[in-house]
């Protein structure tokens, strides 16, 4: 069974002086990389930045290589696979071969989700979301988001617990859909994620993340949780 390595990185992680994320990854991104955060407003590329180093450093960990050694390898299905691709599925080669190694991350009110798979066989595919519950209050969520067995099914969830509800039902969607690929080129409203293979909620004690904070995880294959509780640095 594959194990699921869990790190929560929390915001004060992450929110050091830009001019040292910046020269961090300088030292230690790639150019594809680099030239994706400059494209972004100033904030959310120093964000950007700080999540690649921290995802780069995981990798590196878990690896037993040297951060810098590694090379990313993204792959998109509009854009192949390969160092000149920066977007997409998540991963990195080493000396010109690929890494066995499955990665996703995302962000949410300020903190970071980094989910591995080490030692991933050919074609395992992992997807993982943290999502906000008060993003999801707005008008039209439902017809945009939930299919509409999901929306019955809310109708006897309590008005209070409502976001909450819709934050674990989105961040399902959006990990089962970075899983397979498809990404929101498929309408997250057609996507039923009850009683999916491989699809299962991630809660605090495995991620570190806060409570209010909803989490999900998909892979493709069987999977084994072995969170670090928001312990993993950057």
């Amino acid at each position: 069974m594959a194990q699921c390595e869990v790190r929560a990185i929390p915001p004060f992680l992450l929110s050091g002086e830009a001019a040292g994320v910046q020269q961090d990854a300088e030292g230690l991104l790639d150019s594809v990389e680099l030239a994706r955060a400059k494209a972004l407003p100033p904030a959310a590329g120093i964000a950007f930045l700080a999540g690649r180093l921290a995802q780069r450093r995981l990798a590196a960990e878990l690896l037993s290589l040297p951060a810098a050694d590694l090379t990313v390898a993204y792959s998109c299905p509009q854009c192949g696979t390969g160092p000149g691709v920066g977007h997409g599925r998540p991963g990195y080669s080493y000396r010109g071969a690929p890494v066995p190694l499955a990665l996703s991350l995302s962000r949410a009110a300020g903190w970071t989700l980094l989910v591995a798979v080490v030692d991933a066989s050919p074609g395992t595919r992992l997807g993982a979301d943290i999502e906000d519950p008060s993003r999801t209050g707005f008008d039209g969520f439902d017809g945009l988001a939930l299919t509409p067995a999901e929306r019955r099914n809310l109708r006897n969830v309590r008005v209070e617990l409502l976001p909450a509800a819709r934050a674990r039902l989105w961040a399902r969607k959006e990990a089962w859909l970075k899983m397979t690929g498809d990404g929101l080129r498929t309408a997250p409203s057609t996507v039923d994620v009850s009683g999916r293979p491989g699809l299962r909620d991630l809660g605090p004690a495995e991620t570190g993340l806060p409570a209010h904070l909803a989490a999900a995880v998909a892979l493709s294959g069987p999977v084994q949780a072995s969170g670090s509780g928001g312990s993993g640095s950057s």
